[in-house]
């Protein structure tokens, strides 16, 4: 059966009884780059915070600030105003999320942009605390870091040219290909579709413009990233067919930590009301079906 064009997942049982953490980047009666009203504030920085047993959280108080790895290339869920300087999109204010309830605001945060191919190290070297930017939990990487989460679901998909003949995985035969170099999306290119080429870049952006002049005939990666870039330049780009994969975003973190991993998971599934704040102050207008997934135990 092909899965349809749909971010899909488990709800979380209860949603009540919250209390609000963390901080939003958004002021009443704003617009986010999705077209969905902003709710601002939707969690206020916790104070008084502890954590045993956590070598993350240990680090993060002597340093007295967050460190995140994101994306910074990814309309609606990592991106970075090139104008405003201003950090926007579904998976930054999850690492916010995070980070407010450390006890640690805007102020206190470093973000990091981190290419696909760099991330495990990163982690592992303790460059950052902690990733949260479309991060596909595998048995690969799970060999080097932890993950928290899953904190969302989507499925690998196709970005097409609008006038392309392509309507699916199933046309790929002699059309370039392209995608992160270190992306799982790549991979699965590679070993299921050997009769497509492919082209690697550090960023999506970098294969979004190849698409654009030409260079490549499709573009490849979580349907979600797709959605955001068909957005932005809607008479020139379309997302296409069926997804054909399913991939699970978790939040990495140095492998072991699980005092860490399970404070994130704990987070999340109290937080059901947050989650989907942020869920459409970011990608509420993007057509696709937002659903919290269910978080595994630590990992």
């Amino acid at each position: 059966m092909r899965k349809s064009r749909i971010i899909a997942g488990l709800a979380v049982a209860s949603a009540a009884a919250l209390v609000l953490m963390g901080c939003s980047s958004g002021t009443p009666g704003e617009t986010a780059s999705s077209g969905a009203p902003v709710d601002a504030e939707p969690f206020v920085v916790s104070t008084d915070v502890t954590l045993t047993g956590s070598p993350t959280f240990d680090r993060i108080t002597k340093a007295g600030k967050v460190v995140v790895g994101v994306k910074e290339d990814q309309p609606g869920l990592g991106y970075l105003d090139p104008t405003t300087g201003e950090r926007t999109g579904f998976d930054v204010d999850i690492a916010r999320w995070v980070a407010a309830t450390l006890g640690y605001g805007e102020k206190d945060i470093e973000f990091k942009a981190i290419p696909s191919a760099n991330r495990e190290q990163s982690i592992i070297n303790g460059d950052i605390d902690y990733y949260v930017g479309t991060y596909s939990i595998t048995d690969k990487r799970l060999d080097q870091i932890s993950f928290a989460g899953p904190y969302f679901i989507t499925g690998q998909g196709l970005l097409v040219a609008a006038d392309s003949p392509i309507k699916g995985v199933d046309d790929l035969a002699g059309k370039n290909v392209c995608s992160a170099t270190g992306s799982t999306s790549i991979q699965r290119i590679k070993d299921d579709h050997p009769e497509a080429t492919t082209t690697e870049f550090d960023t999506y952006s970098q294969c979004v413009e190849q698409l654009k002049s030409g260079q490549v005939d499709a573009v490849t990666t979580d349907e979600a990233i797709l959605i955001g870039y068909a957005a932005q330049d809607p008479k020139n780009l379309k997302v296409v067919g069926d997804v054909f994969s399913e991939e699970r975003y978790g939040i990495g973190v140095q492998k072991g930590d699980t005092a860490f991993v399970d404070y994130i998971n704990t987070m999340l599934t109290d937080g059901g009301a947050i989650w989907e704040t942020i869920f459409q102050n970011n990608l509420g207008a993007s057509g696709v079906k937002g659903v919290q997934p269910k978080v595994d135990a630590a990992k």
